[in-house]
């Protein structure tokens, strides 16, 4: 157990625990930030952001409005963490969210300030400068107020305002693929459990030295690691997701530059990290303080983790710093995950047993043998277990049904929501009487204690009476043609015209969209056109991918689309929007390759 781990657990909130690092450790250097997410680098101490945080409460309070809650649009850097703070010192509900980008329209913020009813964003100079004069008039982005906290006057104090466990910390907006975003009550007793789980469960403390990427507005980057470092009292290192995304190497170099023993991401990062590399020009790397590597998105391929390994154990990677793991914003983020020191575990399992709901234990070589890579244990702090969807009974081991969890870790609803929140974090169980669960939507089993994770309830598609699992055909497809990008394809139903439909997605045909390697885009005789030649790879890997789906699975596929790298939808952590996919091949709005 990590002493920071020991020490945080007296602290009830993010206010009193900056102010006592503020107090302990004034010089601690708590967060560095990359600007060229390399070498050029700007820091603060634990002094110097509490000194920050009153500062930003103290302009709030003195603009004389009751603000209740506060949208953050920083661009990555430090200020972003000063926002974050300085709204907790002045009682106010900060909301961490995607800035806006010059002259291209706001329907996610706008979404938020609907939802949220906030008046105030905080934001820098800058970045105000160059977007608001660009934003539409129908925005509501338009009528908000706004406040330039990296101007400032720093010399201000502020006397913070009472802060308990059950007041809202912040206000977590999932992503909201095809409907409004919902925005989870995160509470300060919410964050000060999870956090103290991953603490005591990754063994953190204040020797722990963190290296991120990942955005601070998803909860992936903000609790799992910006916040952590301030709960266990460390270093954290950062640098922009697009420093990442440009030379994926970076959070390597960065990592071993820094002697980093906490990091991670989700799985496309791996993959991306094992693609790129280049052991010429990439090779002076030393990854053997990198302890523990959370991967924290489904779905985590065993696939993934086998070509990390590979491609960096000659560079003293070691296989059980990898910690495959399980959350979500609505309980607060950590739901499973493993204990340091054991390497993770993958079962192989019956295809056609999966396809019924049944985890069926096969060895590797069996012909329908299907790997799902275990994703953490499931720890006494609170509870999960599986349910089944329908009849809303306990499911027995090695059955596949929905994750329920509850605990202190849940959070408190959606935002002015009663009714979603009614429907997802109230489920009840006969042999749990009283007690309160959150549906995750989230299928999967539990075996020995771990919990595997095989896919979500609103992606599942039933074809026949048949269970399939769209990652199972995005993995066969995007592996029988090069010209397919691994890890940005989606798979998914469209309806029948004119079929009446008996079962949810019963009816309906399988489309792919996957994006175009960049390398494939202009390859072809030069003579032809190049919608020639894109007519020709689309019809060849329509072909190939027909041909693919069928002999795995004996189903039809009737289209697959090829489009421009980078414009498949995700979400902020890098997960595939499959619905919002669905929705732009319906309405005709993918960017064909």
């Amino acid at each position: 157990m990590g002493i920071g781990f020991m020490k945080d657990t007296r602290h009830t909130n993010l206010v009193d625990l900056l102010q006592f690092r503020a107090l302990l450790t004034p010089d601690l250097k708590m967060y560095t930030y990359l600007v060229d997410g390399e070498h050029e680098e700007v820091s603060m101490t634990a002094a110097e952001l509490n000194q920050r945080a009153m500062a930003i409460a103290s302009a709030l309070h003195g603009r004389g409005r009751t603000y209740k809650t506060a949208l953050l649009l920083y661009p990555t850097g430090l200020e972003f963490i000063a926002g974050f703070m300085g709204c907790l010192y002045a009682g106010i509900i900060p909301i961490p969210a995607y800035p806006p980008h010059m002259r291209r329209p706001t329907p996610r913020l706008d979404a938020i300030i609907r939802s949220a009813r906030t008046e105030i964003a905080l934001s820098t100079a800058r970045l105000i400068a160059d977007v608001m004069p660009n934003v539409s008039e129908d925005s509501l982005l338009s009528g908000m107020d706004f406040m330039a906290t990296d101007t400032l006057d720093d010399s201000h104090t502020f006397f913070c305002l009472p802060c308990k466990a059950d007041d809202i910390a912040f206000l977590q907006y999932t992503s909201g693929s095809t409907a409004d975003p919902k925005g989870v009550m995160v509470s300060h007793g919410n964050l000060i459990h999870n956090m103290s789980l991953i603490a005591k469960y990754f063994q953190l403390s204040e020797q722990t030295r963190i290296v991120n990427w990942l955005p601070a507005y998803h909860d992936m980057g903000l609790i799992g690691q910006l916040l952590m470092a301030l709960h266990v009292g460390c270093e954290l290192i950062y640098m922009s997701p697009v420093s990442f995304m440009q030379k994926p190497v970076r959070w390597l170099e960065a990592i071993s530059r820094y002697r980093a023993t906490y990091s991670g991401g989700p799985n496309f990062a791996y993959a991306l990290c094992a693609e790129k590399f280049n052991a010429e020009t990439d090779g002076d790397i030393d990854l053997t303080s990198w302890q523990l590597a959370f991967n924290g998105a489904e779905p985590v391929r065993e696939e993934t983790l086998q070509k990390f390994i590979r491609t960096f154990t000659p560079y003293g990677f070691q296989a059980k710093s990898l910690v495959p793991s399980y959350g979500l914003a609505e309980g607060t983020l950590y739901v499973s995950g493993y204990k340091r020191e054991q390497t993770y575990t993958t079962l192989w399992l019956d295809a056609e047993s999966l396809e019924r709901d049944l985890a069926v234990v096969v060895t590797k070589e069996s012909l329908y043998a299907r790997a799902v890579v275990g994703c953490g244990i499931l720890v006494p702090e609170q509870r999960t277990v599986i349910v089944h969807p329908q009849k809303g009974k306990l499911c027995g081991e090695l059955m596949i049904g929905e994750i329920w969890v509850s605990g202190p870790s849940v959070a408190q609803g959606y935002w002015g929501n009663p009714e979603a929140t009614q429907l997802t974090f109230q489920g009840t169980l006969a042999s749990y009487e009283g007690e309160r669960f959150l549906r995750t939507g989230d299928l999967g089993f539990i075996h020995d204690n771990e919990l595997y994770i095989t896919g979500r309830i609103k992606d599942v598609m039933i074809v026949g009476g048949r269970n399939i699992y769209p990652q199972d055909l995005e993995y066969t497809v995007q592996n029988c043609h090069p010209a397919v990008r691994k890890e940005y394809i989606a798979a998914f139903q469209i309806d029948v015209i004119g079929h009446q439909k008996t079962t949810a997605g019963s009816s309906g045909e399988i489309v792919i969209v996957a994006e175009l390697n960049r390398e494939f885009r202009h390859r072809g005789p030069k003579e032809e056109s190049a919608d020639h030649r894109s007519m020709i790879l689309q019809r060849d890997v329509l072909a190939a991918a027909r041909q693919a789906v069928w002999e795995q699975y004996e189903l039809p596929l009737k289209d697959l689309v090829l489009i421009r790298t980078g414009t498949i939808p995700k979400t902020s952590s890098g997960k595939i929007q499959r619905r919002l996919t669905k929705q732009w091949y319906e309405t005709d709005k993918l960017q064909r390759g």
